[in-house]
């Protein structure tokens, strides 16, 4: 399935969200465990004014970034590029709950996306269930995790 058009061409926003770091927790770098990889808690909907502090957190995690791959409904419309020139894919087809960073090297990380509406004690439980490194057979769902389970 092709990306959704978009009216911009490249994202033109300033590093950083309003007060600078990423809401992030990931897994340790180890073999893969679970649906997700991490869980990210931006501060808004709009998601080219959220990726260069995301992006910026992950660091070596996810290396250089090729694209990014996103729900529609979950973000405002976003643009097709970064300045950095990540591109930004958005379907109607994923987990509205997913965003997936791909790297030019190969590294993949899925997070899972705690909504920029939810109450702190909840987004820190979910971010604590997306980061908690269960065992290879961990099948929790990407809801499973938003509840805090």
């Amino acid at each position: 399935m092709s990306p959704a058009p978009s009216t911009t061409d490249v994202a033109t926003v300033p590093a950083g969200s309003a007060d600078g770091a990423a809401r992030l927790r990931l897994k340790p770098a180890a073999p893969p465990s679970g649906a997700v990889d991490g869980g990210w808690w931006p501060r808004s909907r709009d998601l080219a004014a959220e990726l260069p502090a995301l992006l910026d957190g992950l660091g070596d995690r996810s290396g250089p970034v090729a694209r990014v791959a996103y729900h529609l409904d979950g973000w405002d419309p976003a643009p097709r590029r970064l300045p950095k020139g990540a591109r930004l894919e958005g379907f109607r087809t994923t987990d509205p709950r997913i965003l997936t960073v791909a790297g030019r090297d190969g590294k993949r990380l899925v997070l899972l996306v705690v909504p920029s509406s939810t109450e702190d004690a909840p987004a820190e439980a979910a971010l604590d269930a997306a980061a908690h490194t269960g065992d290879a057979g961990d099948t929790r769902t990407t809801a499973d995790l938003l509840a805090g389970s």
